[in-house]
């Protein structure tokens, strides 16, 4: 019982951010928000005794707009990330600084290069990012940083104003959480309210979903994380024929990005059944628009999916369009991953390119008996420029591991927690597994021998080396067997 009144008398923290993983239009990167929330943000609030609450682990009836202006209106502490330059962050912040005074703190990952500037009125925090994963010493840092902060406002009376709306209005004063509940309850009815409490109290929340996905996917059951990101996402789009009242709510990309990965990734008897699915997962991404995005999470599985089309169906078209696709993605984000993958696509095509200039020379199209006709030329010419360009890439590639590596030292055995550990060792292996593969694309055997060593010897799990890295490296060295520089050592001779 006494652990129960606790819990209902302890301050709340409300957090504002992102959920999942986002991409930062401004530098191109893409930074996994919730690694954020579960590393950093939510032990230091728990930390400073208050009770951490984010947007999707909110319990609600579909429509979250009650209960999140709620937690902005009455939450002792509210932290806001800005990180990606969130849109939902930076209005959320807003509302917060018009109805509070005091107790909001503001943070971002440092990778910003420059705030709006009416938030150039306010101290913002900021801590290091990776990307996919944080730096265990980071964490520790940051924590403490804003374990401290909170404690130091709470602590202090009369509290600073941090909000400008009440630092340059002197005279505003902050509404009452009394008052506006009453409002809200009288316009959906005290028994209506009661209803709602009672129908969503056993509920799921996004957060509990999401987690159920994560698990799914691991186990590689895409078709049960399919089947709840379906559950998510129709919760998520209230308005239909059973409440048409409701607002028609945008998609969430993340949402959509994550379904699409399970579509095209769910298993099925047929070729027929997969190519569907590929082309299920495709419409699902053309409402983000992949042919000009700048989101490189979007292009990235847009690559993926033209990829496989073009493995199942050996149409050009998709094969192009997945060298466009990662070959965008590369150019915004100067990542390995992008490069790795666009480099073995334009192998693949200067592969496909000699396929069709393989001909005996014959007078067909030619200007004189012998010579080779202008079609076969052309596409001598696009391997050979395909080729080349795959070798430059692999450089950049080779290039970023290393900085990558050097830049992410191991976690401290001692103090890290078990998840810091795995995911450090599960990027550890994708950097070393992509140098690897570069240097075997650039003709470097020994090196890539020696690389592809290191990288099997520290596999976190088997299916990482078996179903990925090893059909990859023998599906390059195919590729790599024949050249398309041997004709231009044929012309010189």
């Amino acid at each position: 019982m006494s652990q129960e009144k606790s819990d209902d008398t302890q301050k709340t923290c409300f957090v504002i951010m992102g959920f999942g993983k986002k991409t930062d239009f401004e530098t191109g990167r893409t930074l996994d928000l919730d690694k954020s929330y579960k590393n950093i943000i939510k032990p230091a609030v728990e930390a400073a005794n208050l009770k951490c609450i984010r947007a999707d682990e909110i319990v609600h009836s579909g429509v979250i707009d009650l209960p999140m202006y709620e937690q902005l209106l009455n939450a002792e502490v509210v932290v806001c990330d800005l990180s990606t330059s969130n849109k939902n962050a930076f209005y959320e912040l807003g509302v917060r600084h018009a109805l509070r005074p005091f107790t909001t703190l503001v943070i971002s990952e440092d990778g910003v290069k420059s705030f709006p500037f009416d938030i150039n009125h306010v101290l913002v925090r900021q801590y290091h990012h990776l990307g996919d994963v944080l730096d265990f010493d980071e964490v520790v840092r940051f924590q403490k940083v804003l374990t401290d902060a909170i404690k130091q406002i709470l602590a202090k009376e009369p509290r600073d104003k941090d909000s400008p709306v009440y630092t340059f209005l002197h005279s505003l004063t902050p509404p009452a959480l009394a008052a506006a509940l009453k409002e809200a309850a009288a316009a959906v009815g005290a028994a209506s309210s009661a209803a709602i409490v009672e129908e969503t109290s056993h509920k799921r929340t996004y957060s509990m979903l999401m987690e159920e996905v994560d698990e799914a996917q691991k186990a590689g059951d895409f078709g049960t994380a399919k089947d709840l990101l379906k559950l998510i996402r129709k919760r998520m789009k209230p308005k239909g024929p059973e409440n048409p009242d409701a607002p028609k709510l945008p998609e969430d990309p993340h949402i959509i990005r994550r379904l699409a990965l399970v579509t095209y990734k769910e298993k099925h008897e047929t070729e027929e059944a997969q190519i569907a699915a590929l082309k299920e997962a495709c419409e699902l991404l053309r409402g983000m628009d992949p042919e000009t995005s700048n989101d490189t999470e979007t292009l990235g599985l847009w690559g993926g999916i033209h990829k496989r089309l073009w493995d199942k169906t050996k149409d050009v078209a998709n094969l192009d369009e997945a060298v466009r696709s990662y070959g965008r993605g590369f150019y915004l984000r100067n990542d390995y991953y992008n490069g790795i993958n666009l480099a073995f696509l334009l192998n693949i095509r200067a592969a496909n390119s000699i396929e069709k200039a393989a001909v005996e020379p014959s007078d067909a199209g030619a200007a004189q008996p012998g010579a080779v006709s202008a079609e076969v030329i052309i596409e001598r010419a696009k391997a050979v420029a395909d080729y080349v360009q795959a070798q430059r890439i692999r450089k950049e590639v080779l290039a970023i591991c290393e900085q990558c590596l050097k830049d992410n030292p191991a976690p401290d055995e001692a103090k890290a927690s078990a998840e810091a550990k795995a995911d450090y060792l599960a990027s550890r292996y994708w950097v070393l597994a992509t140098r690897a593969e570069a240097y075997l694309g650039m003709g470097e055997a020994a090196q890539a021998d020696k690389a592809y060593k290191e990288a099997y010897d520290m596999a976190p799990e088997k299916w990482m080396i078996e179903t990925s890295t090893e059909p990859q490296r023998q599906r390059l060295s195919a590729l790599l067997a024949v050249s398309p520089l041997e004709y231009i050592k044929a012309d010189a001779a």
